[in-house]
């Protein structure tokens, strides 16, 4: 048995590349970034008008001037007009580019205009003012987005601003969700009293859909044979297999077994944790990886936000920092087991973020996975946890 930290290192050191592909802004979105976006010119690309008004040249204003003769009009992507002299002025729009003859904006709020004749009602202009000025923001060739980010909105923005119709983002592993057992019937299905739905697979399968992963399901039943060539099958078509059920220690738990004689080579078989202590996690010589987590709901469901989806991130490029929070209430746990407490996680009147437990019957219990947004997770080398330490968290909602 490893411990959380051993796990997790010997997760991380399975880094996989499986590509590059270019894809629309529709599907780019959520994505890891895999290339920098380069500026194709100066941002702003003109010096650009930031205050409807009237354009002047400063040098007028310090001789003396405050009335200028309006000499025409000028809109954002207008042909940039021209003075000829010190006492006129163009009345101009946001986002137009500055006339090289005028170099400071007047806003409307500070002028009087009539019969063609702006007056200014201030005297406080400055020099440039109200000018957004060519190259301010970037440079032409300089990075506007560094690859390894999550592809947002505003990334999205940034392309379409330096002409990058296309993003290049990292490529995703192509996964299978396996469920095992004779218990599990299909959703659509009337259970006899002694079995139960296969909710596992459908909560996996949602978790990864917001990562940008649409996963394929199978399901293995109680047969050494078939669980022998389904996985084999399943080892030839996927990079990633995230089996539920069928690794604790019971007489019709045949995927280790099968996995061996696959090639498959265990990284680690239980780790010292609750839930999810019978969890197992091996890779193929050929590079496939199979997480095989427990059948407990709440325990697959932990290990999947805490082991897959970090790794999942990690191979993207990801630098994701850890997240904290207070722990809103003593609690005890005595077992020698690292703890992952349904918390959850709200920002307190001081801004900190806080967690409240919530109590549950167990990995079997799922239902409380719907009120909790997170799992906290408690040192294994205490037992006693006071209200006010801050501990890791393992959001997997956002936190409001």
């Amino acid at each position: 048995m490893v411990t959380v930290a051993q796990a997790e290192q010997i997760i991380a050191q399975q880094t996989r590349d499986y590509g590059t592909e270019y894809l629309g802004y529709e599907l780019a979105m959520g994505r890891m970034l895999a290339e920098d976006l380069i500026a194709d010119r100066d941002l702003p690309p003109y010096n650009r008008v930031t205050m409807d008004g009237i354009a002047i040249s400063y040098s007028g204003y310090a001789s003396g001037c405050r009335r200028f003769d309006v000499v025409t009009t000028q809109a954002a992507g207008d042909r940039p007009a021209a003075i000829t002299a010190d006492n006129q002025c163009i009345e101009i729009m946001t986002g137009a580019a500055l006339p090289e003859t005028v170099d400071t904006i007047v806003r409307y709020e500070d002028l009087s205009i009539e019969n063609g004749t702006a007056t200014i009602l201030i005297d406080t202009i400055k020099r440039g003012q109200n000018v957004h000025t060519r190259g301010k923001d970037k440079k032409q060739g300089d990075v506007v987005a560094m690859s390894g980010q999550v592809v947002t909105p505003a990334i999205i923005s940034m392309a379409a601003s330096v002409g990058v119709s296309r993003l290049a983002v990292k490529k995703l592993p192509r996964v299978v969700i396996v469920s095992t057992g004779d218990e599990l019937v299909g959703i659509d299905e009337t259970p006899n009293p002694y079995q139960i739905r296969r909710s596992n697979s459908y909560t996996i399968k949602a978790a990864l859909q917001q990562y940008g992963i649409a996963p394929d399901m199978m399901h293995l039943p109680d047969d050494p044979d078939t669980t022998y060539t389904q996985l084999q099958a399943a080892l030839g078509a996927y990079d990633v297999l995230l089996l539920s059920g069928g690794v604790s220690m019971g007489k019709y738990d045949y995927v280790p077994s099968a996995l061996g004689r696959l090639g498959v080579a265990p990284g680690f078989y239980k780790v010292q944790q609750r839930p999810g202590k019978p969890f197992w996690f091996g890779a193929h010589a050929s590079g496939q990886l199979v997480f095989a987590f427990p059948g407990n709901p709440v325990s697959a469901f932990l290990c999947l936000y805490r082991y897959f989806i970090p790794w999942l991130s990690g191979i993207g490029g990801s630098n994701a920092k850890p997240l904290y929070a207070e722990l809103a209430a003593d609690l005890t746990f005595k077992p020698q087991l690292q703890y992952f407490l349904q918390v959850h996680v709200s920002v307190s009147e001081a801004g900190m973020l806080v967690g409240t437990p919530l109590d549950g019957n167990g990995s079997g219990d799922f239902s409380n996975l719907v009120a909790a947004n997170a799992f906290m997770e408690l040192p294994l080398e205490i037992t006693t946890f006071t209200a006010g330490s801050v501990y890791r968290m393992w959001p997997f909602k956002p936190i409001v």
